[in-house]
């Protein structure tokens, strides 16, 4: 029900890289009107790519297709969250354009 939600929802965009054989990565991008931002903005809620074909330049493929929403959608930034535990990513997104900017707290139910 979420999935079928969030997939018919021309605001969000799923994006699959895939090769003859299989699937090479898979991301999925979701849009808001945030007030504090004064417009739309972008957040990433997943980003995976295959381990063996990380470092290939599929990870950034995904990312320039994000990009180009963004920008024919007038978005004011793109966000994408990493837990604390992977402190590999930090460096991933920043060699992918991104800025650490934030700290997110959560609750838990």
């Amino acid at each position: 029900m979420i999935f079928n939600e969030n997939i018919s929802n021309p605001k969000n965009l799923y994006l699959i890289a895939e090769n003859e054989t299989e699937g090479l990565g898979f991301i999925s991008f979701h849009t808001q009107n945030l007030l504090h931002h004064c417009g739309l903005v972008g957040e990433i809620q997943e980003f995976f790519i295959h381990q063996k074909y990380r470092g290939q330049g599929v990870g950034r493929l995904l990312i320039n297709e994000i990009l180009d929403f963004a920008e024919k959608n007038n978005l004011k930034s793109i966000e994408i969250t990493t837990n604390k535990k992977r402190v590999e990513n930090v460096v991933i997104y920043e060699n992918l354009g991104f800025t650490l900017s934030h700290n997110k707290f959560t609750i838990y139910k």
